[in-house]
């Protein structure tokens, strides 16, 4: 039998250093289609192009972009430095410092979530590309299933003046799972 590791078990990285923006206006899905996002076709979905960067939609007209790992996020950070308000009706959402960033990954992902969330994230229920807004370990979270065939994986976008408390929070959940905190560097190549 072969051991898991413990991204494949259970495993909490922090994401919170990687670039992330938001984009809101009846104009930003043809703004974002213009540079060559796939959007998702309708609010609480998500979507995950080819080089990584992943945008979930928020509501009709509100877009969440969270940065690649394969480019660092240097592409959605370039996105929010280039960004002007013009005649268009698309409104930048800087996120970096409003929302902390978490992955949860692994086999285990929906049982540690139904400790601490009372939204049935279990695969049948909530597949990939799936978006829920709601309530984890009494705070407002975003919770998007960005996982594969091959990796179970939930991002956790929360508060980020209360990330401390919500990162103990999941790692206790995790605990009789054999959860751990894995640094961001075991994604890296």
């Amino acid at each position: 039998m072969t051991s898991l590791n413990p991204i494949e078990r259970c495993a909490l990285i922090d994401l919170t250093d990687l670039p992330r923006v938001g984009f809101r206006g009846v104009d930003a899905a043809g703004w974002m289609r213009e540079r060559g996002y796939a959007l998702p076709e309708a609010p609480n979905q998500a979507v995950l192009s080819d080089d990584g960067t992943l945008v979930a939609r928020l509501s009709q007209t509100e877009y969440f972009l969270l940065g690649s790992l394969a480019d660092r996020g240097q592409r959605i950070a370039a996105e929010e430095a280039g960004w002007q308000l013009g005649e268009e009706r698309n409104y930048l959402l800087p996120r970096q410092d409003s929302h902390a960033w978490l992955q949860l990954s692994g086999r285990h992902v929906a049982d540690v979530m139904a400790k601490i969330c009372g939204v049935d994230l279990r695969s049948d229920a909530f597949p990939v590309g799936s978006v829920a807004q709601t309530s984890v370990a009494r705070l407002n979270v975003i919770v998007i299933n960005a996982g594969s065939a091959e990796l179970a994986r939930f991002y956790l976008l929360c508060d980020r003046a209360s990330v401390a408390y919500f990162q103990e929070a999941v790692l206790d959940a995790m605990g009789e799972f054999g959860g751990l905190p894995v640094s961001i560097d075991n994604l890296l190549d």
